[in-house]
């Protein structure tokens, strides 16, 4: 039996049955759920999110996420999903309370100069934080290493398997600490006033090098203000490093591209891709 979920399950019988004696009131999907069926519902008790996994692989993966948000819960300045486990028929989904926000995508282009540095001040800031956790006081199932994680993805989503740059990454985690793996501005939430209140969607998430946070961050168009103070706030980075590592993204980013374009063309991609 399939571990993973189809748009045409019966979705909305699951929701009922895991909110329990809440009364839903509404729910839309979100259309731009590259790795699980993303549904936000509306009950008489609040807002939440639930996730769903397109594919075996993303099933596997939502379950880190949880373990992981749930080990990094209050260890950084930033709010992170609390997130709930739930099975149906054995196949994995998650469920989460809304954390009042907005997409940084939607709005960084309309911040002031003063609040794209701040939001940048305050992404190095998580960055750090994360980064500084110790790993040895972690749950092995939150260790997986990026570099295992990306060429997983890669052998089983993509047309081309790119061996050099999964070579790269491996090498650059000689000493690897926490990170998000997947963090860009859609990842990243700001209150009415431009301020970082939270950061979600970790099912990247687990051991590598600190630059590949930095560098996916860059990896996406992002104003020039934003990477300056990105950059000189993370004075450690090795700044070449992360020029190859945008590289990098950038090809992981087309390969999955590739695979959501051929599997689920009822996805909206980010303009350009």
């Amino acid at each position: 039996m399939r571990k993973y979920f189809k748009v045409d399950d019966n979705l909305d019988g699951i929701i009922d049955e895991a909110v329990g004696q809440e009364r839903v009131l509404g729910s839309r999907h979100i259309i731009t759920g590259w790795t699980n069926i993303v549904i936000e519902v509306e009950t008489d008790q609040g807002e939440y999110f639930f996730r769903f996994p397109r594919n075996d692989f993303w099933a596997k993966m939502i379950v880190k996420d949880q373990k992981f948000c749930k080990f990094i819960e209050g260890k950084t300045s930033f709010y992170t999903p609390s997130m709930k486990l739930l099975y149906d028929r054995k196949r994995p989904f998650s469920v989460h309370r809304k954390i009042q926000g907005y997409s940084l995508t939607d709005r960084i282009y309309n911040l002031s100069h003063t609040a794209v540095a701040g939001v940048a001040y305050d992404v190095a800031k998580f960055i750090k934080e994360l980064s500084a956790i110790d790993t040895k006081s972690a749950p092995e199932e939150v260790k997986m290493p990026l570099s295992e994680f990306l060429e997983e993805l890669s052998l089983k989503h993509y047309e081309d398997h790119i061996v050099e740059d999964h070579r790269y990454i491996r090498e650059k985690e000689a000493k690897p600490c926490f990170v998000h793996g997947d963090l860009n501005l859609g990842n990243i939430l700001v209150d009415d006033k431009g301020k970082m209140v939270a950061v979600i969607d970790f099912c990247f998430a687990g051991v590598g090098h600190t630059g590949m946070d930095v560098a996916r961050m860059m990896s996406r168009p992002t104003p020039e203000p934003f990477e300056k103070v990105l950059l000189e706030s993370l004075e450690s980075v090795d700044r070449k490093e992360i020029e190859e590592m945008q590289g990098i993204w950038k090809r992981i980013d087309a390969g999955y591209v590739g695979h959501m374009k051929r599997n689920h063309p009822e996805i909206k991609l980010p303009e350009g891709m």
